[in-house]
């Protein structure tokens, strides 16, 4: 939206009240549910998905990075020798040969490389892989399509990058985290305003259609004044999309995380007025506010389908592509296909082994019950719409919105009450202030937050 979602009007000690640990709604239910599911449980989903006459999206994990950066929360492998993605390639091809023919005649309008770091392959690697994908596969063609590929600036340079457009990718995405250099010593994240500034400039000169900039905010040694430089420098550059993510500190799950120091972390209150910063800064700027940490020009796809009540939501984020299965491929890659989800093993050499054996090497998933299907749609239409027509569900699911959800219009009258949303009958409307907040809203839909220990494996709100 515009300036209107100021944080000022918020009561200070309101938002600590919300600042609770919970789930980004990436999905619905999240990943801690996912238990035993077998390559039947897989094919069955494929063939029973009422999205089988759709486009298909396509993830590819690439795990591999250069450096390590310290914040870093994904599945990674951190090395300069080059010997591992090679080995990765190939395994990468037979994952595909045994997934392509499982969903012969649909046509890829969306892929997104993401890692890791995908531009740790070599151009040549870029042009197997990619080479392997489309002979397996139909694709849309440039104009329908929406192609990404995440980069490291620090990694590439003019020529990549029109090797990268030339081998069909679209979009470009990447991080930025923030340009103080104390900031980034502090993390193991050197990257300059320079090599910035270049990446964005070549990929425009490409025929990139749109680019996206990674920045977090609560890093180590990150002030007001330090933040409001790095958005400046970032709005001057004019990026497509800006998402700004909240560190998370938890060490004790993340390993490289113990190399930050909690006492260089900006307190409670600095880190409320940096997020308070990001949201008039940037509204100012004349981006609009998709919602929690995403912003984009007026004429991005991504606000035009907030405006026309079409965004979506999926691993990646923030999506304008309609429902439709998601193929996931390489290590933890997971994926959406009809009423489940299912994740790839999550260490190289387990995924390796059951690819070297002939296998699709399923980790864990789950199959998606009715009522997770209607607690999904609900989660969908206020992460996305920022609104929740009960009528509707009602003739959808064959329900009585108010008597099924007694418990949790009871709780949503706490929020009401905050001003974060209004219910009028069975409609919910969340209010620019709320939308701030639309991850808390919807965690009070989320049947499996009932136990309390259940949230303490995701990050806070704020």
């Amino acid at each position: 939206m515009r300036a209107s979602m100021s944080l000022a009007d918020f009561d200070p000690a309101l938002i600590k009240r919300y600042d609770v640990p919970g789930p980004r709604y990436t999905s619905y239910p999240t990943a801690l549910q996912f238990g035993e599911f077998e390559v039947a449980d897989f094919d069955k989903a494929i063939a029973d998905s009422p999205y089988r006459d759709r486009d298909l999206s396509v993830y590819v994990h690439i795990p591999f990075c250069a450096t390590l950066c310290y914040y870093c929360a994904c599945n990674k492998i951190v090395g300069k020798k080059r010997e591992p993605a090679a080995e990765y390639m190939t395994l990468l091809e037979r994952e595909i040969e045994m997934l392509a023919p499982r969903f012969e005649g649909r046509q890829v309008s969306q892929l997104h490389w993401g890692g890791g770091t995908p531009t740790f392959l070599d151009d040549e690697q870029v042009t197997a892989l990619n080479g392997w994908l489309r002979q397996a596969f139909s694709f849309s063609d440039d104009e329908a399509g929406e192609f990404s590929i995440e980069i490291d600036p620090r990694t590439v340079n003019a020529d990549r990058i029109r090797h990268l457009r030339h081998e069909g990718f679209n979009r470009l995405s990447f991080g930025v985290q923030d340009f103080e250099s104390a900031v980034q010593k502090a993390v193991n994240r050197v990257q300059s305003l320079d090599e910035t500034r270049d990446v964005i400039d070549a990929a425009r000169q490409a025929g990139f259609g749109s680019i996206s900039v990674d920045l977090i905010y609560g890093l180590p040694h990150q002030t007001y004044e330090t933040f409001s430089n790095t958005l400046k420098l970032i709005s001057d550059l004019r990026p497509d999309r800006i998402s700004i993510y909240n560190y998370a500190h938890l060490p004790d799950r993340f390993s490289p995380q113990k190399r930050i120091l909690a006492t260089d972390l900006p307190n409670p209150d600095e880190k409320l007025r940096i997020l308070e910063l990001c949201i008039d800064f940037l509204t100012d700027a004349g981006y609009v506010y998709i919602g929690m940490d995403h912003f984009a020009l007026p004429e991005d796809e991504l606000a035009v389908a907030l405006k026309e009540g079409t965004l979506q939501r999926n691993f990646q984020g923030y999506s304008t592509y309609s429902d439709c299965d998601l193929l996931a491929m390489g290590v933890t890659g997971i994926s959406h296909i009809g009423n489940s989800y299912s994740q790839n093993e999550k260490d190289l050499a387990s995924y390796g082994a059951r690819i070297q054996q002939g296998e699709l090497p399923l980790l864990q998933g789950v199959v998606i019950d009715d009522d997770d299907l209607l607690r999904k749609a609900i989660i969908k239409s206020l992460m996305c719409h920022f609104n929740l027509d009960g009528a509707a569900l009602e003739k959808q699911f064959g329900i009585d919105f108010r008597k099924y959800f007694t418990e949790e219009l009871d709780r949503l009258a706490a929020f009401e009450a905050d001003g974060l949303l209004k219910i009028d009958g069975t409609n919910i409307d969340v209010t620019p202030q709320g939308r701030f907040l639309v991850r808390n809203i919807c965690m009070v839909f989320d049947r499996y937050l009932r136990k309390p220990e259940s949230k303490d494996r995701f990050s806070r709100a704020i």
